[in-house]
């Protein structure tokens, strides 16, 4: 991509297990954009919390939480290095503890509303693709790109399965179908910011294709986008 073409807003939404982190991040790295994982600032902030003793239930006290917080990514070739407060938590926020905590502390509107505002101030000068469940509903509504990533529950369920190598326990594998079940009620059902498509995304089915297609396939809207706008 040439400097003199404009850096696009890409937001990709869709429940847990359809690939979205995964997609983003090769995505960002074939287009030479930054990846800004929502969904890791909520689990830094989720962590924050349980080393703090902050009860999950409490959306004022986690607001109050998250004003006195510095949560950063710096891009790195195997992905985003995630900062809280000037310490890596990288590797601590994709257990599963904090991934708990994170779905919980999300579905509070005040925490949402300072997540939004420290989104919406790193993804300002565009060249930058977000994934979530509401980047292109809330945070970026004006995003040039809107991909609606989906896929069947089923396939979902498995793959979470899979990324646990929980394929020969069948009492953890079910925990984690029925965890990714209750993430599915939670994001569809909160009252802030629910789980939907935009209006204008383009939605993908990822259930039977592989990363490099559905890449492939958002790499096209992406050429197209920019095809007309340099024709404007």
């Amino acid at each position: 991509m040439s400097q003199t073409e404009r850096r696009l807003v890409i937001a990709i939404d869709g429940p847990a297990g359809a690939g979205k982190s995964t997609i983003a991040s090769r995505l960002a790295r074939s287009l030479g954009y930054v990846n800004l994982e929502s969904g890791a600032m909520y689990r830094a902030l989720g962590l924050k919390a349980l080393e703090a003793g902050v009860s999950l239930d409490d959306g004022a006290a986690l607001r109050a939480l998250a004003n006195g917080s510095t949560i950063s990514l710096e891009p790195m070739a195997e992905g985003n290095r995630v900062l809280l407060d000037g310490r890596d938590v990288s590797a601590r926020i994709r257990e599963r503890d904090v991934t708990d905590a994170a779905s919980k502390a999300s579905t509070h509107p005040a925490v949402r509303e300072w997540m939004v505002e420290r989104q919406r101030e790193m993804g300002a000068r565009g060249g930058v693709i977000m994934e979530g469940r509401d980047i292109g509903t809330v945070v970026f509504p004006h995003a040039e790109v809107k991909i609606f990533l989906d896929a069947d529950p089923n396939v979902r369920e498995q793959r979470r399965v899979e990324q646990a190598n929980a394929q020969d326990d069948p009492s953890r594998a079910e925990k984690l179908k029925q965890d990714l079940r209750e993430r599915d009620l939670r994001d569809t059902t909160r009252a802030a910011a629910p789980l939907r498509p935009a209006e204008d995304a383009i939605r993908i089915d990822s259930s039977g294709l592989t990363i490099d297609e559905v890449i492939a396939r958002i790499e096209r809207v992406v050429e197209e986008k920019l095809r007309r706008q340099a024709t404007v």
